[in-house]
């Protein structure tokens, strides 16, 4: 059986972010993937925002680790030459109503930390058109600190630096099941891939994303008493024809579930809208739904009344990994190490969503001392 210190299961922007910071601290790190390419789930079907760290309950680990994450993430896509773009966004109040919850949005991003150069600012109507003509708005609050990034690039750095640390990437190894080996001064983990392969690992950590409630109870001799059950939040993304209006992002005030129908750019300028929220059973349902488009319509004319008819097309569509039902509030962060479970050297990453991409180098901080954490 071949023996390694540590086994990482999934190599999304998360997984690799953690595989990486712990081949860097002298692990010996293998990083099992069950796709043919790393990041080729969620993380390859998200907004590619940098995100401030605005909307998260305070003290919640979604709005601590996205504020750390977000200042380590700009630092070292600058130290790496890595595409990115702090262009700032607007949430914006389309209605009288709604101006009253900017100014509650702004007093949580201050709680959370989101200060000094990157602190939100309450706009007027016409300050905010100001920035950007073709918006239509009663207030908006403006978010400096907001960002995009080349995800793929991001992640291709993370590998990079991985594998020079002398990290191996198994891509095509599918986890099967683990069992935990208990002496009477280790604990131990016996990794099986759905080819047959066992590894013996001294630690674990289980980053498989939207498939990672149903991965922690694929430990033979865990507790699962306490372990959240998997849900899917799909969000489905329409792109716009032709050049986009807007140079910053474009948010409407958030909703149940998610942030609205907000308009954001990539590196190359190309606007697209979403995602919206599509409550699914099966993380498979990835099909984009062209009958959708009308209700994003709907939607982005609340803030840009000159959205013309035919200019949105279907793109392309991604689920969040939730670890709370549609009627439930939305589920923080859930790193469950062994101060948790009990299982000295496991750790498993449960409902990492957005702002997961943000928060990936403090997310794999969290997970380094939870290791050391005693169960």
């Amino acid at each position: 059986m071949d023996q390694i210190q540590t086994v990482v299961l999934g190599a999304g922007v998360v997984g690799l972010a953690v595989a990486r910071e712990l081949a860097l601290q002298g692990q010996e790190v293998v990083l099992l993937e069950a796709a043919d390419a790393f990041g080729t789930g969620t993380s390859s079907r998200n907004s590619e925002v940098i995100h401030a760290g605005i909307y998260y309950p305070a003290g919640s680990l979604k709005a601590k680790l996205c504020v750390q994450g977000r200042h380590m993430l700009y630092a070292y896509c600058k130290e790496r030459q890595i595409p990115h773009k702090a262009c700032g966004k607007l949430i914006v109040a389309t209605s009288v109503q709604q101006v009253e919850q900017l100014s509650s949005i702004q007093t949580k991003a201050n709680a959370n930390g989101v200060l000094g150069a990157d602190q939100l600012r309450l706009l007027s109507a016409q300050e905010a058109q100001a920035m950007e003509p073709d918006l239509h708005c009663e207030a908006a609050l403006w978010s400096p600190g907001t960002g995009i990034i080349d995800s793929h690039a991001l992640m291709l750095s993370y590998l990079g630096d991985f594998e020079n640390a002398g990290g191996i990437l198994a891509l095509n190894s599918a986890f099967s099941s683990a069992q935990i080996v208990l002496s009477s001064d280790t604990t131990q983990f016996i990794v099986r891939t759905q080819d047959g392969t066992e590894i013996l690992a001294q630690n674990v950590i289980n980053s498989t994303g939207l498939s990672a409630p149903n991965t922690a109870r694929q430990f033979e001799g865990m507790d699962l008493a306490n372990l959240p059950r998997a849900y899917y939040a799909k969000g489905n993304y329409f792109s716009l024809a032709g050049r986009s209006p807007f140079s910053r992002l474009i948010y409407p005030v958030p909703e149940a579930a998610g942030l609205g129908v907000h308009l954001t750019l990539d590196m190359a300028g190309q606007a697209k809208f979403g995602p919206d929220v599509e409550w699914v059973d099966s993380p498979d349902k990835l099909e984009v739904d062209p009958s959708r488009g009308d209700a994003f319509y709907a939607e982005v004319r609340k803030y840009w009344p000159g959205l013309k008819d035919g200019a949105l097309m279907p793109s392309y569509s991604g689920i969040r990994p939730k670890i709370n039902a549609p009627q439930e509030t939305a589920a923080d962060f859930c790193i469950m190490g062994p101060a948790t479970h009990g299982v000295s050297g496991l750790v498993h990453l449960l409902g990492i969503e957005s702002p997961g991409l943000t928060s990936s180098l403090a997310i794999a901080r969290q997970v380094s001392q939870a290791l050391q954490a005693k169960a």
